[in-house]
């Protein structure tokens, strides 16, 4: 792969998708770095009023508690002026008693805000998380070239519970305060609109400071989360590759790149804490004093007989209440910008497009299916490789039910053959048809419906045997499984397991040899019964009297069905009805073996090395 940063061109001088992507994430990242507001959270929203019943206890709640809590400085003034002043202990008792229905209903509007505020907010990342998801999935491979999976991770389980802190506890805590200051202005506007007057003069020079340092928070927060989903991404590599790492020794200065990774967010972190933690002192230490030369005001006022000491107290516990929540809701807007970043970062993965996608009318494949195949003038590169192309003018038919076997040296395009067949990627220019439908108008889960794959590589899931081999076809029968599990030779090993079919194999089912996940993946397979099957290399992991067992499995799996073999060992094609042999992008020759030997080609040269080496 060439370098990421590199520009190809599509057919008629257009961006391609690899280079158009790789632009697209470049422009995200830069509008992130320049954004400074709360807007990404906005896209919360829907969400939230999908569960508008929810939305509408929280406010209500919410409503409610500081309702509650603003009526306690009154009843307290109350007893003050009415309840001492008048000395009966019957009416002092009638005030106290106000004062602990007060309490009550505070605590119960409190509880009530914690529930529904708390449930919105975990409801409404459950369906994010959902959706994230979901839209990933659809995401194709050539994304994934551009980013790292462990960055993708990161966005999807640390931003993640992130916006899940702000949606429920921060955001309760930002309305309570907002609700707080702004039912405290009415109240002291009652009591004393004089002193008020004072109290709306302090408050734009407490709000600035906000803005200025709640920007630098944001930014801040950004940079120590895009460093964090690097090291979740170095450590996502290292981790899924261990055994190299071990192998080679390199746990001392793999462990030390992870660690500088980690204290490179460890220092953003630090620095977004430090400007947090001075505009919460700011704000606090600001407001606390507004709150004492207020109380000198009024204390003057209650000398001069035109305040009573019941309204005095009743205004300075409000204010103090609101100076509280001016001060909290400094600390809390740090968080809100922090959470801002995340969900701008979570957006971009939601803003990414797939170049591989259904026409807004695809064309349905024919039903029967007949297996065809077509290749007609094909090219393409892989994304930042437009100098190195993978196929180069390719030419190739299949016949419906046809065997054939792509064979040549590494490189030659083989393998890739495979991957635009399953339309993982689009080729820069030519046509691919199945069935005589060109791929590019077809829907691809319906192509997809119509391939079964073997890779090289056999990749297998946590879980059981029949959960892996079923993973092929989601409605097979347990007969179903167990019958592709014996024709791929893989019943005898899979009954001699402590659990049978329904053990747990681990990750990636690594507690199973390479040759019995290779014949793991050639059940899940078989299992789907597509009309086309695809073999990349399908036993390369296999001894010989494996290989020769599954072989003859394969034999009579391939029977009515196109198929499309990919093989380095030559051993393997002797029995296909073609031969198509690949250099550079092309194909070369083709035909049966003997009559290939005979040519004196590329094919009979590889042929000569392997079989005089033996290596069948």
């Amino acid at each position: 792969m060439g370098p990421s940063g590199a520009v190809a061109a599509g057919p008629r001088g257009r961006p391609s998708p690899g280079a158009a992507l790789a632009s697209q994430i470049a422009d995200a990242k830069a509008k992130r770095d320049k954004s400074k507001t709360v807007r990404p959270l906005r896209d919360l929203l829907p969400s939230i009023w999908a569960h508008r019943g929810l939305a509408a206890g929280a406010l209500a709640a919410l409503i409610g508690s500081t309702a509650m809590t603003l009526s306690l400085p009154a009843g307290l003034g109350l007893v003050m002026d009415r309840g001492f002043g008048h000395g009966s202990a019957t009416t002092l008792d009638r005030y106290f008693l106000v004062l602990v229905a007060l309490a009550a209903l505070l605590a119960l509007f409190t509880s009530s805000r914690v529930y529904f505020v708390n449930r919105l907010g975990e409801r409404v990342v459950a369906d994010l998380r959902k959706r994230v998801y979901a839209h990933v999935l659809e995401l194709d491979q050539a994304y994934f070239l551009k980013i790292r999976t462990g960055e993708v991770l990161s966005r999807m389980t640390a931003d993640m519970a992130i916006v899940e802190s702000m949606a429920g506890s921060n955001a309760s805590v930002a309305l309570r305060n907002l609700l707080t200051v702004i039912g405290g202005l009415a109240v002291m506007a009652l009591v004393s609109a004089k002193l008020t007057l004072f109290v709306l003069l302090i408050i734009p020079v407490t709000v600035l400071p906000l803005l200025v340092f709640g920007r630098r928070v944001r930014k801040l927060s950004v940079q120590a989360q895009d460093r964090f989903a690097d090291a979740v991404g170095f450590a996502g590599e290292t981790l899924d590759q261990l055994d190299t790492v071990q192998a080679f020794g390199r746990e001392r200065s793999a462990g030390e790149r992870f660690a500088a990774a980690v204290e490179s967010a460890f220092s953003a972190s630090v620095s977004r804490i430090q400007a947090r933690a001075f505009l919460t002192a700011f704000v606090m230490l600001f407001m606390f004093c507004s709150v004492a030369f207020v109380l000198w005001l009024g204390a003057q006022s209650v000398r001069t007989g035109a305040m009573s000491p019941g309204s005095l107290t009743e205004f300075v516990l409000v204010a103090v209440l609101a100076a509280s929540s001016v001060g909290a809701l400094g600390e809390v807007w740090g968080e809100v910008q922090k959470a801002a970043g995340a969900m701008e970062r979570i957006n971009e993965l939601l803003a990414a497009r797939p170049g591989i996608a259904a026409p807004v009318h695809p064309i349905p494949l024919p039903v029967p299916a007949r297996g065809e195949i077509a290749f007609e003038d094909v090219s393409f590169h892989y994304p930042g490789r437009p100098d190195l192309p993978a196929l180069n003018g390719f030419n190739l038919r299949i016949a419906p039910g046809e065997t054939v076997a792509l064979v040549g040296p590494s490189g030659g395009g083989k393998s890739t053959v495979l991957r635009l067949l399953l339309r993982f990627y689009d080729p820069q220019s030519g046509v691919i048809r199945i069935d005589g439908v060109n791929l590019r108008d077809a829907d691809p889960r319906e192509v997809r419906a119509r391939l079964a794959l073997v890779a090289q590589d056999a990749a297998l899931f946590s879980g059981s045997a029949s959960d892996n081999i079923a993973f092929g076809h989601e409605d097979a029968s347990e007969a179903a499984v167990q019958a592709a599990a014996k024709a791929a030779q893989a019943d005898g090993f899979l009954n001699a397991l402590p659990q049978g079919f329904s053990g747990n194999l681990g990750e990636r089912g690594k507690s199973l040899s390479g040759g019995q996940r290779q014949r793991m993946a050639i059940a899940r397979a078989l299992v789907r019964n597509a009309p086309i099957l695809l073999l990349d290399e399908a036993t390369s992991a296999l001894d010989a009297e494996n290989e020769h067992l599954v072989q003859r499995a394969l034999d009579e799996a391939i029977a009515g069905r196109t198929t499309l073999v990919v093989a380095h060992r030559l051993a393997t094609v002797l029995r296909a009805d073609r031969i198509v042999v690949m250099e550079n992008g092309r194909v070369s020759e083709q035909g049966r073996h003997a009559d290939l030997v005979a040519g004196g080609g590329l094919y009979a040269r590889l042929a000569k090395l392997q079989f005089q080496t033996g290596d069948l």
